[in-house]
């Protein structure tokens, strides 16, 4: 499997973007924790469709004019992750939701801190909006991205920051 990347910039700092099979694998927060390593040589295609139309829909984003994605994905994780992540793009936009609730909308509502953790390790920034799980108590908490681009995204969302 080829993997494609590229680089682009946007309000929360330059991101880099992975593909394979015209669907995005990875979108990163680059300065943020867990930036990724290249494993096998990446493909540099800044013109590859897929990616077009992430920057787009990015674009469309941060200018408030987009709240939902349809761009094609594909992260790599174990079941669980998936279903940790896919929960995650089931929050409105503009709504936020707390990691306790996250574990119950996947039937799980003791894996709390194994939510949290697959959050951490979500490998698509924004579009599978990790950003919108906040504290019980209303705190912001970590941001694989950094918690000042937490804030950020929720302010441009209007929730709460």
């Amino acid at each position: 499997m080829t993997t494609h990347s590229t680089h682009f910039d946007s309000p929360v700092g330059r991101l880099l973007a992975l593909a394979a099979n015209d669907a995005i694998i990875a979108l990163h927060i680059l300065g943020g924790k867990h930036p990724p390593a290249p494993a096998e040589p990446w493909l540099d295609s800044p013109q590859l469709p897929v990616f077009l139309q992430l920057r787009q829909e990015l674009t469309e984003y941060f200018a408030g004019q987009r709240r939902r994605f349809e761009i094609r994905l594909a992260p790599v994780g174990s079941d669980f992750q998936q279903a940790a992540w896919l929960a995650l793009t089931r929050i409105p936009y503009g709504q936020t939701r707390s990691y306790g609730q996250q574990a119950a909308a996947i039937g799980r509502p003791a894996a709390v801190r194994a939510v949290a953790a697959a959050n951490g390790r979500n490998p698509i920034a924004i579009v599978v909006p990790c950003h919108r799980v906040i504290a019980a108590n209303g705190a912001l908490t970590g941001y694989a991205g950094g918690l000042h681009n937490k804030a950020l995204l929720l302010r441009l969302e209007g929730g709460a920051a």
